[in-house]
């Protein structure tokens, strides 16, 4: 520090130096009177803070186990995996903890039912490097309160590095980038799989977790994938072993009920999504309040009620699954922006009659082909304009029936028996 003082002092002359002397000693002084007392105390302890705490790398991943995993080494498994020429066999399913609005949860324990349906035997085991304790209790009621979940008879347990998993298990399956991880470093020889339903490297900026993420498509799994795009995209770009199963929709929840004209649009609304677009949707819906201002936007997915929104809208949070079609049939159209995998949510709009208006691109294309899909260039106005359109149409009604029916042998038992012949075939060997 005083050498620092004197060079100043030598390039610059004394006065400089206590000139800036002065300017860092009243600098609490400046920020009280600009920001007043409560405003300082609040930046002053952040600093503190700041200086203070000493930070710890959290990750998905447990740090242990991104750093002892080297895939470029042939793990012991490899060439020892299982192989079941017949009948049921034991699967274990890595996973994070299940929430009540976790949608990829959903879809997963979809197809957890649709193998025990088949005669196969699944276990569940939890991984997390969370902080705050699971209660396997909590989860079990809230897997069997809400009717998003299907039933399973899968038995729930919290992952254990030092036991891993019950030696009977014949399949193991990865279901998130950060499970990837325990399932690779497990010492089972069961057969690897890789339950993949979007591309999750994307959902960070570039960093060691987009890094982490990547890497896990490398480590030699058997991948079944949501819809072709990943599958394309994992077998062309890292070499991966693919398969996939096509979207479907459930019609026990969608379907069309309104035969009159609607006067309401839709917008899949998760700011806590980046993928999901959330502030490139407002822009095209300030634009779309602009051209139909008599027509009333929902947005559901998340509360938006402490965001400035400019536009009226009806904030309607996160809603259940039972209550979904009655919004849609009220809508004409649904935005729904997708970055990377497409969503479910398009061919459920489809199945209660409503336009579904979505990003254009690759990911979205090689998922569904449904020619009631409005796929747009990303410009907030193109989107706004062809959500407008879709209100000129006078054939509305027998549009929106058209549309549900487009989807009615787009059934997830069909999807099932993908997933299944694809399990089943790496299985037997």
């Amino acid at each position: 520090m005083f050498n620092r003082s004197f060079r100043i002092i030598r390039e610059h002359g004394l006065r400089t130096y206590i000139g800036k002397v002065l300017h860092i000693a009243l600098r609490p002084g400046r920020i009280l009177r600009a920001e007043g007392p409560r405003a300082f105390a609040a930046r002053s302890f952040r600093k503190a803070g700041a200086k203070l705490t000493r930070h710890v790398p959290i990750m998905l991943v447990a740090s242990d186990d991104a750093a002892r995993l080297d895939w470029t080494q042939n793990p012991d498994w490899l060439g020892q995996m299982t192989t079941v020429e017949d009948g049921p066999v034991n699967i274990g399913w890595i996973m994070s903890p299940p929430g009540p609005e976790s949608g990829g949860h959903q879809n997963l324990f979809r197809f957890i039912d649709i193998a025990e349906k088949a005669g196969h035997r699944c276990s569940i085991y939890l991984y997390t490097t969370g902080a705050q304790d699971v209660s396997i209790t909590d989860i079990r009621a809230m897997l069997k309160s809400s009717s998003a979940y299907p039933e399973v008879a899968a038995s729930i347990a919290m992952y254990d590095p030092a036991l891993g998993v019950a030696r009977d298990t014949q399949a193991l399956f990865a279901t998130g980038w950060e499970t990837a991880y325990p399932v690779f470093l497990d010492k089972t020889k069961a057969r690897r799989f890789y339950f993949v339903q979007d591309y999750e490297a994307s959902f960070y900026p570039l960093g060691s977790e987009s890094l982490l993420a990547g890497n896990t498509y490398r480590f030699g799994f058997h991948g079944i994938t949501a819809g072709g795009w990943l599958s394309h995209k994992l077998a062309t770009e890292y070499g991966m072993t693919t398969d996939h199963f096509d979207f479907a929709v459930d019609k026990t929840h969608y379907s069309v009920t309104n035969l009159v004209r609607r006067n309401e649009v839709f917008f899949y609304a998760r700011p806590v999504t980046p993928r999901r677009a959330f502030e490139f949707g407002l822009l095209a819906l300030e634009e779309f309040a602009r051209i139909k201002p008599d027509v009333k936007i929902n947005l559901a997915g998340w509360d938006v009620s402490n965001w400035v929104i400019p536009f009226e809208y009806t904030n309607l949070s996160s809603l259940d699954i039972s209550e979904l079609n009655a919004v849609y049939n009220r809508c004409a159209a649904g935005l729904v922006m997708s970055l990377s995998n497409m969503s479910l949510l398009p061919l459920e709009l489809l199945s209660s009659g409503v336009t579904p208006v979505v990003n254009d691109g690759p990911n979205n294309r090689l998922v569904s082909d449904n020619p009631f899909i409005e796929y747009v260039p990303a410009s907030p106005k193109a989107i706004a304009r062809k959500m407008a359109e879709v209100f000129d149409h006078p054939d509305a009604v027998a549009r929106s029936v058209a549309m549900s029916e487009s989807v009615a042998n787009i059934n997830w038992s069909d999807s099932g028996s993908q997933f299944l012949s694809a399990f089943e075939g790496a299985m037997r060997g």
